[in-house]
């Protein structure tokens, strides 16, 4: 097995597939009925998605579908199919080639569940945001339902829930170490983080005849296999990072009641150990015999592939799923990373290393395929949410090299920014301008993971490929990383100098502590691209968080606020910075809460919405929550011990003290208060935290039912008098106002 080269081919490159002569369909069909009037008696490629069919490069399967489509293949779409059984994906009959499946945008789990594990009410993915209309863990249940459909069809998955279950990962939502995703679902192949490349490469390769057990070569993705072939040297990944001695003391590499690798390679170099339970050489009675090396030449490192501990011993072994978790991190960067091996049962989940980023040639031409830009017309006047908020952005770029801990982007989408040329996102901002129904003049976004990444990078490719660190940032700014914001702000300029164009807006995220290093591309953003106010993301301010988290200090975001107010004062401008914080993260004590909360107060903030930490898969983060060690360094049973703020009501605290403001919440910060010895805190004045009285009619009642404060008055919610007389004839509590609910 040779993996695809580190410098690839162009992905237009290809020869296009026969059925490029039925030309560019309107909309990718959604029915028989669509795929009759394009002249397609059947698709070659079918993809399943659990969002609503939205033909905008915002949306995942609308990329995939049209680069498919570029290629010459035929490509239907079932959108958010009936999974309770298998006729739904019998209805676009059955694709020549594959299907291919994915959750949709986000996360299943994560797009039906709140960090406190309620059911959401709504669905920003689907028309008129209905809700239910998706399964838990769409990956797994739609790809059973299309092998039950067509059982000698192949099924790719993909998309970021399957991209960040490729290995075995902690799973929030049953509060357990789930397998990978390709286990479960009984896939043939899963591909993750940006898919591009490796799509193609499968389309063309099984329209040739390939069979889809013979695709193991291709970067970004996974398959199951037996054995580890023979001309592939294995590494042990407790040689790279050893997680220390284990209690009971067993490999976990060895067969039950077989001497370790250790123990039968003596003082050799080489590990000897045996696989997992169960697993046999092909036509012999014994155990495989795994060669583990010590150290491996640079001319072996493309033949080289590092085991992790197997499923069922980090199911067993926090301590070596955070080793596990570490060790993913670390192999993540495309230019130096080793494939990976990862025992399931009796057989192996292979992950082959990292896709190739695309060319800012290849984005270009990506994002310039023909997208209708709009939803299906078979949803009619109903309106998708997701759809609503994106239709007038343009992404600029992908990628992020910020490496929050919490955050699963630079897991799925990578640390090299992949950029698009300047005139193709001016080409994009015309388009919207000319065609898109409803646009106003005012473009709502020009970003992407972040606002102001655009064309950064490392300021040497050498030294970038070789680049371990999971963060460019963090603790500080690389010194080889450049930050020049002068590409950006050019962009910025020409944007808003459009005719048509009233303003350009930045909603995504910006990084504002690569931004204090270019004050000219404060005042350009400050002066002329906030609607009022800029939300940005500090998450928390106490040194035990941030250090967990890969954030900047406080003081960084002050002197961003130096800047902001500065240039908005300078344009006339009243204008707003809304600071994000996240509640319950690995590393926050309860005095690190409290000292936001105060922090907050002294600065005039009142959060109207709170976000709780969400271990989601695959992240860092997620590996402290589950594990309690800090995978950000090496991970042994005496290393680093993480504070880990779990269970509802420590969560439900640490977010009360983010919305210290709210009477509802101040009976339980008064407990709180007095339990942590400051209870000076609690009383009438400005240097008080909350107050001794409580108003009627909220906190909890002493049978624990949380009261209505819907219909009470100004006067009974911050006063705590009782209402005032009803006049006769009149309603006892006035109709409530309609608000429009924020997207």
């Amino acid at each position: 097995m040779q993996l695809s080269p580190a410098t690839p081919r162009n992905i237009f490159s290809h020869r296009k597939y026969w059925a490029a002569r039925f030309g560019t369909a309107p909309f990718l069909p959604m029915s028989r009925a669509e795929m009759d009037q394009l002249g397609w008696d059947e698709c070659d490629v079918i993809l399943v998605t659990g969002d609503a069919y939205v033909d905008h490069p915002s949306f995942g399967m609308a990329i995939v579908g049209r680069l498919l489509e570029a290629q010459g293949f035929r490509v239907g779409i079932l959108a958010q199919p009936d999974w309770r059984s298998a006729d739904a994906f019998r209805s676009l009959g059955k694709p020549k080639l594959f299907f291919g499946v994915t959750a949709g945008n986000m996360d299943s789990m994560v797009n039906r569940y709140t960090a406190d594990r309620r059911v959401r009410s709504d669905d920003a993915y689907t028309p008129n945001a209905a809700p239910e209309k998706r399964p838990d863990r769409s990956v797994i249940v739609y790809s059973q339902r299309a092998r039950e459909a067509f059982p000698d069809v192949p099924v790719v998955v993909g998309g970021i829930e399957a991209s960040l279950r490729r290995i075995a990962h902690f799973d929030y939502w049953s509060e357990k170490v789930r397998r990978s995703a390709l286990v479960d679902s009984k896939a043939d192949l899963l591909v993750y983080g940006n898919a591009e490349r490796a799509i193609v490469d499968i389309a063309h390769r099984l329209a040739a005849s390939e069979t889809i057990d013979n695709l193991t070569d291709i970067r970004g993705t996974a398959f199951l296999r037996k054995v580890t072939p023979a001309d592939w040297i294995e590494i042990d990944s407790t040689r790279i990072d050893t997680p220390g001695p284990l209690n009971p003391p067993i490999d976990p590499y060895a067969m039950e009641g077989q001497p370790s690798g250790r123990e039968a390679s003596g003082s050799n170099s080489n590990v000897a150990g045996a696989d997992e339970p169960g697993s046999q050489q092909p036509g012999t009675g014994s155990a495989k015999v795994v060669r583990f090396i010590r150290e491996v030449r640079n001319d072996d490192r493309a033949r080289s592939v590092i085991r992790l501990p197997s499923y069922e011993a980090v199911a067993r072994d926090p301590v070596l799923y955070a080793h596990a978790s570490r060790i993913l991190h670390v192999e993540s960067n495309p230019g130096n990373a080793r494939a990976l091996v990862q025992r399931h049962g009796d057989r192996d989940v292979w992950i082959n290393p990292p896709p190739v980023p695309l060319t800012m040639k290849e984005m270009d031409a990506l994002y310039e395929l023909p997208y209708a830009r709009v939803p299906h017309p078979g949803y009619g006047d109903a309106k998708i949410p997701a759809y609503e908020m994106i239709r007038f952005s343009v992404t600029i770029q992908r990628g992020c090299f910020g490496g929050c801990t919490f955050c699963s982007i630079t897991e799925h989408e990578g640390r090299i920014i992949q950029n698009r040329s300047e005139d193709s996102i001016i080409r994009e901002v015309e388009q919207i301008r000319d065609a898109t129904p409803g646009f106003t003049g005012v473009i709502s976004d020009l970003g992407g993971p972040t606002a102001n990444m655009y064309r950064l990078a490392c300021k040497s490719k050498a030294i970038e490929s070789a680049c371990r660190r999971p963060s460019c940032v963090y603790p500080g700014i690389c010194p080889n990383l450049d930050t020049n914001h002068g590409p950006l702000i050019k962009l910025y300029r020409r944007a808003r100098a459009l005719p048509g164009i009233k303003k350009v807006l930045i909603g995504s995220g910006v990084r504002y502590d690569l931004a204090v290093e270019s004050p000219e591309y404060v005042k350009e953003l400050v002066q002329h691209h906030v609607g009022g106010y800029l939300k940005i993301a500090p998450e928390a301010i106490g040194e035990g968080p941030l250090s967990k988290m890969m954030k900047p200090g406080v003081g960084t975001y002050h002197r961003f606020k130096e800047l902001f107010d500065k240039y908005s004062q300078e344009a006339g401008k009243e204008q707003y910075l809304i600071p994000y914080f996240i509640a319950a993260h690995p590393g926050t004590t309860d005095e690190d809460m409290l000292e936001l909360a105060l922090w907050l107060k002294r600065n005039g903030f009142r959060a109207d919405q709170v976000q709780a930490f969400l271990p989601s898969p695959m992240a860092t983060a997620t590996a402290m929550y589950h594990s309690g060690k800090n995978p950000l360094r090496k991970v042994t049973r005496d290393s680093e011990d993480v504070i880990i703020p779990k269970g509802l009501k420590v969560r439900r605290l640490h977010k009360a003290f983010l919305r210290y403001h709210d009477p509802e919440n101040w009976p339980l910060l008064r407990d709180a208060l007095r339990r942590m010895g400051h209870a000076d805190l609690i009383g009438p004045g400005k240097r008080h935290l909350v107050p001794a009285f409580q108003p009627a009619g909220t906190g909890f009642n002493p049978e624990g039912v949380r009261k209505p404060k819907k219909y009470q008055s100004f006067r009974t919610q911050h006063t705590g008098l009782p209402p005032a007389p009803v006049a006769p004839g009149k309603r006892k509590h006035p109709r409530p106002k309609k608000v429009a609910k924020a997207r």
